[in-house]
């Protein structure tokens, strides 16, 4: 099911969640009830319930937002350092130096085409994608430099490898949701109570409160989404992306 479905379907049963019990409640109260007559305490609780939930929610989204964009830093350090060490080979002999772009090549394009893909399915990056970037450490690592030109690059490579071996694990550490099943529990429920804290406030049946309190719904429906499509960085709509792959190795993506 697309994204934007569940959203729209998402905001639209809240607001027919919130629409639904108040006709009920309001059909079922007393004959004497006064709608009017509220008690102050509640009013209080109620505004301080929705600015402590308010504040709670905007963590939750900072918190996911800076997790997704931590995730698209590690891929830019990634490819960054995989171009650094197809451009610095450069001095290497030429059947050195173009097997080690090979190589590189070959684990962007896995990367880009296939495993991508692994992550947004399963979570997870691939023991292929492994061996790739084994070969390309292998093929850095195992050459002899024969001359001090070769030597001073050496070092510099071997930086880079690091780097794009490190990037790796912690793209494929950034995987998994981010968000903990407890603080998942916290924001279903502090929403519930807040949606709840509406109705004791006795609202009426007048169609301007029921606007307000179905916008009022959806909008915490809309929000909650917001995080749960932030919480997994590779897999949901408003992922971090392979384009700094495909801007350092436009072949990669063919």
């Amino acid at each position: 099911m697309p994204e934007w479905l569940v959203l729209t379907l998402a905001m639209a049963a809240a607001c027919a969640v919130v629409v639904v019990i108040t006709l009920v409640r309001h059909r079922r109260a007393p004959e004497d009830e006064d709608p009017n007559d509220t008690p102050d305490v509640i009013e209080y609780m109620t505004m301080w319930i929705g600015v402590i939930y308010a504040i709670v929610l905007g963590l939750a989204i900072a918190g996911v937002w800076e997790a997704r964009s931590v995730a698209q830093d590690h891929v830019q350090a990634e490819a960054q350092a995989l171009h650094e060490i197809s451009a610095r080979v450069r001095v290497y002999p030429p059947d050195v130096r173009d097997r080690v772009r090979a190589d590189t090549d070959a684990y962007v394009g896995y990367v880009v085409t296939t495993e991508w893909k692994a992550m947004a399915d399963h979570g997870e990056v691939t023991k292929r994608g492994t061996e790739l970037m084994q070969r390309v450490r292998e093929d850095v690592t195992d050459y002899q430099p024969k001359t001090d030109f070769e030597a001073q690059a050496y070092q510099p490579l071997l930086d880079q490898v690091a780097t794009a071996d490190q990037a790796r694990n912690a793209r494929a550490d950034s995987t998994g949701a981010t968000m903990p099943g407890v603080v998942w529990f916290g924001l279903l429920s502090g929403a519930a109570i807040t949606i709840g804290m509406v109705f004791a406030l006795q609202i009426r049946r007048t169609a301007r409160e029921l606007v307000l309190a179905g916008l009022f719904s959806a909008l915490i429906a809309f929000l909650l989404f917001l995080i749960w499509d932030f919480d997994s960085p590779y897999s949901r709509g408003i992922t971090a992306s392979a384009e700094p792959f495909l801007n350092l190795f436009p072949h990669a993506g063919r």
